[in-house]
Order: C-alpha cells, then sequence, then structure tokens
C-alpha cells in the first residue's frame, strides 16, 4: 500500500470517529431512555456501508481505506459491549438482551440489504 493510502487511512479513521462521537452524543442528547440508540444507530449505517462496499466488490487500495479507514472507525463494536455491560450494572437486563439481539438482528439484515444495494452498483 502506497504512503498516501496509509495517510487516507488515518484522515478518513479520524473523521470518521468524530462523526460517530458527534452522531452518538447527538442521538443520545434527544433521548431520555438507557437504552443505546446513539451507538445501535452508528452500527447499523456501519453495518449497511460495508454490506455496500462488500457488494460493490471494492478491491485493493480502495478497500482498506474506505472499510478499514472509514466503516471501522466510524462503527464501535467495543462501545456496543461496554453499552451492553453498563445496562447490565444498572440493572436493566431485558435492555441487555434488547440490545444484543437487535444490534445482531438489525446488523445481519442491514449487512444483507447493504450488500444487494452494493450488487447493484
Amino acid at each position: 500500500m502506497s504512503a498516501a493510502a496509509w495517510v487516507a487511512v488515518g484522515l478518513l479513521g479520524g473523521a470518521a470517529a468524530a462523526a460517530r462521537f458527534l452522531i452518538d452524543a447527538a442521538v443520545t442528547a434527544r433521548t431520555d431512555h438507557p437504552f443505546p440508540l446513539g451507538v445501535l444507530a452508528i452500527n447499523l449505517a456501519g453495518a449497511l456501508a460495508l454490506g455496500l462496499v462488500a457488494g460493490a466488490a471494492l478491491q485493493g487500495q480502495a478497500l482498506v481505506i474506505v472499510a478499514g479507514g472509514g466503516i471501522a472507525s466510524f462503527s464501535t463494536f467495543s462501545t456496543w459491549i461496554l453499552d451492553s455491560h453498563w445496562l447490565a450494572d444498572a440493572g436493566h437486563t431485558h435492555l441487555v438482551w434488547l440490545n444484543i439481539a437487535l444490534s445482531l438482528l438489525a446488523g445481519f439484515a442491514a449487512v444483507a440489504l447493504g450488500h444487494w444495494l452494493g450488487g447493484m452498483l
């Protein structure tokens, strides 16, 4: 991979991580519920985007830049798990299972939809 591609990964990754933070903060500020809707929205958008990339058969440096730098920096597995842990600590067991199930099921659906749409490109 070229040096320019690595710089692009870093720049896109930084921008995507900042966007993730801003979107999560905006969604969380508008909800008065312990369920992590911001992280759910971010991860579903990331799943859809990754499905699009896979369906469009992006390859090489472009794949690394978009999927590795952008989408991977935008979506967040660790925050999803940490939010589930915090829900459990707060005694919201039903929301833990809802968060896990909804994220997995809707995430698979988003990837499948993105892959289908990407294949049409």
